[in-house]
């Protein structure tokens, strides 16, 4: 019979149960490390199942943010309340109250910041800079206060220099057998162009929806959930190449095996990330480059200077002004004209996640900082 190491709780009212991160990378990891993990998360279209090794938690799904917000967290307290965790993992802002409620002097409790919502918070459009500005402010401070006695894990690099005491578990790729046995060097390229993950305005949606009318010749494949007024602004921009934008996940969210499945389903051309410059991506080093990088496509990127250092370091990409027609016509001609540079962009990039840009180094490191904190708790 199996010991337990610890009986580990991961909340979440925002994230989809099948979230990449929650549950493929830290719930799984934790899990096969001999950990009693529990997911306490919203309904999904399909349960997690019985032959499934998480324990799914349901909370119902709200459509309606301020009730998710009311209602989600009171019931996901109480849920979590029972279980008597040793540790307890959530992963929203709204979830602050909670972790403040849970923690005890005989558990631990976890605050998994995926984003820098400070500046997140600045970059929200449909808001005037005032009112961005004190909810921020209000935001910054209620974290500190409720984050006090809290642990903190970062999802990404740059927010060490705003959290000093948080440890970094980065949001690398788990290595994908199939990409691995993948080839792309035995047929030609496709002027196809993936885009994969969640579309947003601040993701690229309208500069990306533009690029049908820059290379006529390519056609643009958005794989992630996109809403459904935001999918026909991009049919709009895209005017009477509105055929070569093809957009799977309107209004649903789009699982981590069927993105993945996408990937082979074409000898792509590159993967895109032509985002507008904003303070909260600027500095990131996006997920969605590990995720590119892992199936062996070279980047298309805006030129940021943390991005375009990024490509340049791993020779995996092309990096250009996300305002410039010229550039963004030149990069797809340059692939689409050097298809042996373009396959050994996307094989550099293969060979970083392999040996470095992978979720085994982050696994290791989870587990190592879950074990210390029981220790020594």
């Amino acid at each position: 019979m199996t010991i337990s190491k610890g009986r580990i709780v991961h909340l979440t009212t925002v994230h989809h149960p099948y979230d990449p991160r929650i549950y493929h990378k830290e719930c799984l990891s934790l899990h096969k490390a001999g950990f009693d993990v529990t997911l306490i998360a919203q309904e999904a279209d399909h349960d997690l199942g019985k032959d499934k090794p998480i324990k799914h938690i349901t909370l119902k799904k709200y459509t309606n943010r301020i009730k998710r917000m009311i209602f989600g967290t009171m019931d996901a307290y109480k849920k979590a309340k029972k279980l008597d965790a040793d540790i307890y993992h959530f992963h929203d802002p709204e979830l602050l109250p909670v972790g403040w409620l849970l923690k005890r002097k005989k558990n631990v409790v976890i605050y998994d910041i995926h984003e820098d919502y400070v500046t997140s918070i600045m970059q929200k459009g449909y808001m005037s800079k005032p009112v961005r500005k004190v909810i921020a402010t209000a935001y910054k401070y209620m974290e500190m206060f409720f984050a006090r006695k809290m642990e903190l894990c970062l999802a990404e690099k740059y927010y060490k220099d705003i959290y000093p005491k948080g440890v970094r578990i980065l949001n690398y790729p788990t290595i994908n057998e199939k990409f691995i046995e993948h080839r792309r060097d035995n047929r030609p390229l496709e002027d196809k162009l993936l885009y994969t993950g969640n579309v947003s305005y601040v993701r690229g949606a309208h500069i990306h929806s533009k690029v049908p009318l820059i290379d006529e010749a390519v056609s643009v494949h958005f794989v992630g959930k996109c809403p459904s007024d935001l999918a026909e602004e991009m049919f709009s921009i895209a005017g009477e190449r509105r055929d070569n934008l093809k957009i799977e996940g309107i209004d649903q969210f789009i699982e981590k095996e069927d993105i993945e499945a996408r990937y082979l389903s074409h000898n792509w051309l590159a993967g895109l990330a032509l985002f507008p410059p904003t303070d909260h991506y600027m500095k990131k080093e996006l997920t969605k480059f590990f995720e590119y990088m892992n199936a062996g496509l070279p980047i298309i990127c805006s030129n940021f200077p943390v991005w375009e250092k990024f490509i340049e370091t791993y020779k995996c990409g092309i990096a250009v002004d996300p305002y410039s027609e010229t550039e963004i016509r030149q990069a797809i001609k340059y692939l689409r004209n050097n298809q042996d540079e373009a396959k050994k962009m996307g094989q550099n990039g293969k060979q970083a996640v392999l040996e470095e840009l992978n979720w085994n180094t982050q696994e290791e490191n989870l587990i190592t900082w879950y074990d210390q904190l029981l220790k020594y708790n």
